[in-house]
């Protein structure tokens, strides 16, 4: 049985809900059912609310409500919240794996003992979930790298790294929004703007989403306006 997720209060305007130390599928799924669950039946005071990884957090405005009235309404929500989250859509991304778009694709490959097709055909058929937003606006941590194309972080970031790089880290997959340093192995580009600027739906997906990758080349990368 799944452990009751403890509530801690953060500072005098948040509430942070934790369900696991480390990531588990099981405890994310309680997450996003929270999740839901605070879009579906809102909490007066809440002012917002941020799926992470192993915990939720959950803000107020402590001039409407504190802490004991945010953790009681959280807890009985928790109660209530269905442990089955309802699926939700699936975001096609387009990557381009050329070499030009692809700078770490080959040392992948080496680490890993595969052919450089191998590694795109792993990408590719990777079972990606949205799990959280973090870093940086846009940064959406995906899960379901395969374990055929696991490799580390490397030992010191890399400048420069341009916004739609496509990137794996551990068991997790990546695609920049802005030009930044990252420690991370770029093996693709990809011209799909994950910034909407949409006030509705400011991100191409988000928590709880599937993301599904389809190949694209160079010269689409072109038509596209995009160049390495």
């Amino acid at each position: 049985m799944p452990r009751m997720p403890t509530c801690t209060p953060v500072a005098d305007y948040g509430v942070l809900v934790t369900f696991a130390d480390m990531f588990e599928a099981g405890a994310h799924a309680r997450i996003r059912a929270l999740d839901q669950a605070l879009s579906h039946a809102p909490i007066e005071g809440v002012t917002e609310w941020v799926p992470a990884l192993v915990n939720l957090m959950v803000v107020f405005d402590p001039l409407q409500t504190d802490h004991g009235a945010v953790t009681q309404a959280v807890e009985h929500l928790l109660l209530e919240a269905d442990v089955a989250p309802t699926s939700g859509q699936t975001c096609v991304i387009d990557v381009c794996y050329d070499a030009p778009f692809a700078p770490d694709l080959a040392a992948v490959a080496k680490t890993t003992g595969m052919s450089r097709d191998g590694v795109i055909n792993a990408h590719l058929s990777g079972d990606y979930d949205v799990l959280m937003f973090g870093f940086a606006p846009g940064y959406g941590y995906l899960g379901g790298v395969p374990d055929a194309i696991y490799v580390p972080r490397k030992s010191a970031a890399v400048p420069g790294v341009p916004a739609g790089a496509v990137m794996i880290a551990d068991r997790q997959c990546l695609v920049t929004t802005l030009t930044m340093p990252t420690g991370w192995s770029v093996i693709g580009r990809s011209p799909t703007q994950i910034l909407t600027g949409a006030a509705d739906a400011p991100t191409a997906f988000q928590v709880g989403d599937r993301v599904q990758f389809n190949r694209i080349s160079a010269d689409d990368m072109a038509r596209q306006g995009v160049t390495p």
